[in-house]
């Protein structure tokens, strides 16, 4: 849907802060078919919210004692099959970029959607997904 070029930054905002990229849905069903742990996935998106708010409140939210084990990002519209999957992982909740989920044993315990994330600060979805490392991790 987007050429990749374009996105490499918006991609690399997450990836180089630590996230790590799923791009197929076997790297998806690894990283979230699990029963043990937590795991923090952003539904990145070439959106303005998601470049004011979601990707800069991810990364204010790891600056906590608790923190998820993992990170991942998918980016809707370029790793189409790999964001796919992880919405499938967020069912019942309709698809939604940009979005931030957090998984504890395999199950979604937390999940942040466009409309919770657009007109709201970093550093508000920073607060909240800290409130949830600290309920979770």
């Amino acid at each position: 849907m987007y050429p990749e070029q374009l996105t490499i930054p918006m991609a690399q905002d997450l990836t180089n802060f630590g996230f790590e990229p799923l791009k197929d849905i076997q790297s998806v069903d690894q990283a979230l078919d699990t029963q043990e742990g937590t795991v923090l996935v952003v539904v990145n998106s070439v959106c303005g919210c998601a470049a004011a708010n979601a990707r800069p409140g991810a990364k204010l939210a790891l600056d906590n004692d608790k923190t998820p084990e993992k990170c991942y990002t998918v980016f809707a519209g370029v790793d189409n099959e790999a964001t796919g999957r992880v919405r499938e992982y967020l069912l019942p909740y309709p698809p939604s970029s940009p979005a931030i989920a957090l998984f504890k044993d395999g199950k979604l315990v937390h999940f942040l959607e466009r409309h919770h994330i657009e007109g709201r600060s970093a550093g508000m979805i920073a607060d909240n997904l800290k409130m949830a490392f600290e309920r979770f991790c």
